[in-house]
């Protein structure tokens, strides 16, 4: 069972950016397509973007202007940069995995907060 592990979350300023790390822990990239979630307190969970096996990516219509996903197969490693931070971007972000692109997502990391303050 492929294993999906994200990092680079924290804390951060209005107006500052972060790059979000998934790593799996098998060749997975150019097996699976990926995607990033993010759920804010008492919210539900959000699709962000996706990058697909042949390396489309797509995203949510709130995310095409500051944020970007990536993917490096060699690496078995996803990225999501995010610039301009807003207060709302604050949540718990998740990437995840599924087979094929007409597949529910089913593979999924444990998360990684991010905090965006004033």
């Amino acid at each position: 069972q492929v294993q999906l592990a994200e990092s680079g979350g924290g804390a951060v300023e209005v107006g500052g950016s972060l790059r979000l790390s998934c790593v799996a822990s098998k060749n997975t990239y150019n097996s699976y397509s990926m995607g990033w979630f993010r759920q804010a307190q008492g919210k539900g969970r959000t699709m962000i973007a996706q990058v697909y096996k042949d390396g489309r990516t797509a995203y949510a219509n709130f995310a095409k202007a500051r944020f970007s996903i990536s993917k490096v197969d060699a690496e078995n490693t996803m990225y999501l940069q995010i610039d301009n931070m807003i207060p709302e971007d604050t949540a718990i972000y998740t990437c995840a995995a599924r087979r094929a692109s007409n597949d529910a997502y089913s593979i999924w990391g444990q998360g990684t907060q991010v905090t965006v303050s004033t």
